[in-house]
């Protein structure tokens, strides 16, 4: 395995990532290694949540039309048999 040195990290970057650190029940180089695996993944969304949604269900679910317009109609609370 490799190894990587990182200098000149503020002093208050290493401390909020040793508390992430023991929040997360793990060693702060372990922590820095999760991080660093998150940040090479290739996979990188291109939009914001609604664009991801949108792409995801695109070409499938309702034709236009289906889904009634609820303006308008009085909001009644869900009902459950037990």
């Amino acid at each position: 395995m490799a190894q990587l040195l990182v200098r000149n990290v503020e002093e208050n970057v290493k401390e909020r990532l040793k508390r992430r650190a023991k929040k997360h029940g793990c060693s702060l180089e372990e922590l820095v290694r999760d991080i660093l695996r998150d940040a090479a993944k290739d996979e990188r969304p291109t939009g914001g949540l609604g664009s991801e949604i949108a792409a995801r269900f695109k070409g499938g679910g309702f034709e236009e039309g289906e889904i009634r317009e609820l303006r308008g109609y009085p909001i009644k609370p869900a009902t459950f048999d037990c």
